[in-house]
Order: C-alpha cells, then structure tokens, then sequence
C-alpha cells in the first residue's frame, strides 16, 4: 500500500510539472523578425520587420546619435503595428547604447583607433538600402519614411531623391550643420512633392537655426509641428522620455499618417 501511495504522488507531481506554465517569450521574440541586407560598400544592417499586410502601409524607422532600433522605438513601434502600419526599423552604422540596447549594426563594424571611420552623412546608404530591401521583399504598399535627428535629415534627402518610391516622410528634430554640414535637409525642401512633417519640441525652436528651417520649409508647403511638451528627436513620442504627457505630439502624428492615402 505504502509503494502504491508513494507512486500516486510522484504521478500526480509530475502531472502538475507538465501543467505548469512555463515563462512567457519576451515580446521582443514572440513579435520579432530580424532581418538583416548588405549596403552597397557592404555593411551588414540589422534590423527588425513587423510585418501586417505587404499590401499595406509600411514605416521605415531610423534612430537618432547614439541610438538604435530596439531602444529609440521599442515603445512606439507597438501604437504605428496597432494601427495597421507594417513596420521596419533599422540599426543604422551611426549609433550606440542609448534608451537600454544597442547597435547591432555597430556591434559588427570592426573598430580601429578611429573609432568606425563613418561620419553621419556616410549612414545615407543605410536608409536608401532599407527602402530597396522593403520594395525587394514585396511590400507594395506605400512606404513612409520616419528619421530622428541626423537620420532626419537623411530621411529628408532620400525622400527627395526617391520620391518615385516613398509617399511621405516625417523628420524629428532634423540635423544641421557641424558634422552634417555635408547633409543638410535645407537644400532639398523645394524639390520634394510629397508630404513631409518637420517636428521640434520647443526648447529646439529658440535656436534661431531652427527658427530659419521651419520657415524655409513651410515656405514650400511643407508642414510643421513644435510640440510643447517634448524632447529631442522621436523621443518626444514616449512619456518616461519627456516627462509628461505626449498624446498632443502623438495626435499630430497620426493625423499627419492619416491623411496619406491607403
């Protein structure tokens, strides 16, 4: 009696082992597809693809100075997915540890005492080899482009240059000047067709740089957001960031991507 009790333990003990639930996959790995593309001076870029429907909108995401994918948009990516919005956001050459992760791009890139040896402008490539990756991957949708600080401003060149291929872009806090004198968004207003959305949080607009590009760029009917309660580049989307509520800048960016059509 005693053998048989002690078996109907170690089964019911086991059972319940097997009925356990085991610890959840981070959302990173259950929503995550990592993908990875050559540039064309061969550069393996990192990034992830969330994808919806490859018919569908897509957002091409790139991170500020010192950052990367996972940090900068880890909180924005899941409110633009929620909206339908196929999402691709890349670890460009140009970043670092910032917002708690990391380049994976940067990881790759062997170092010297020179640091990298890629200035900001050299990221261009980047940016113009996610967009071929996207349209080689078969998202026939339109596709937007999304840049925070320097990649801003190499978002506003590309859009510039491939407008053939992109149907709007949005700029947070565009670079200017120092180590992007070379690639300033100024020059390429004029030219570009399609709607593009230039946002600062207003402690950027009492530079008077600042103060000229917004101007330059709704003189070419270009539109423009100063959100009051906001820092720098695409972190004025997340609270934690900015302190404070952000649903006026959020509001002003999905109504921007609501007026592109289907």
């Amino acid at each position: 009696m005693k053998r048989l009790s002690f078996i109907a333990i170690l089964f019911s003990f086991l059972i319940s082992c097997e009925n356990k639930p085991q610890p959840q996959q981070s959302i990173e790995k259950q929503a995550n597809n990592e993908i990875s593309f050559y540039t064309p001076d061969s550069i393996k870029i990192y990034g992830d693809l969330f994808e919806i429907d490859k018919s569908g909108r897509t957002i091409l995401l790139f991170h500020q100075a010192g950052s990367n994918a996972r940090g900068e948009y880890g909180t924005i990516i899941p409110r633009l997915t929620e909206k339908g919005y196929n999402v691709l956001a890349i670890d460009q050459r140009k970043g670092g540890q910032a917002y708690g992760s990391y380049s994976r791009t940067l990881a790759e890139i062997p170092s010297n005492s020179f640091g990298d040896g890629y200035g900001y402008c050299d990221a261009y490539n980047n940016l113009e080899s996610a967009l071929d990756f996207i349209i080689e991957s078969g998202f026939t949708g339109k596709k937007i482009l999304w840049g925070s600080s320097y990649s801003a401003s190499l978002s506003v060149q590309l859009a510039s240059k491939r407008q053939a291929d992109i149907s709007a872009a949005l700029a947070f806090s565009p670079a200017a000047g120092g180590s992007m004198k070379d690639c300033i968004p100024d020059p390429y207003f004029e030219s570009i067709k399609i709607p593009l959305l230039l946002l600062r949080p207003s402690s950027e607009m009492e530079n008077e740089r600042s103060q000229e590009q917004f101007k330059l760029a709704e003189s070419f009917n270009h539109k423009t957001y100063i959100a009051q309660n906001g820092v720098h580049g695409s972190s004025m989307l997340v609270q934690e960031r900015v302190g404070g509520n952000v649903e006026d800048n959020w509001n002003a960016v999905l109504s921007f991507l609501d007026e592109i059509e289907k």
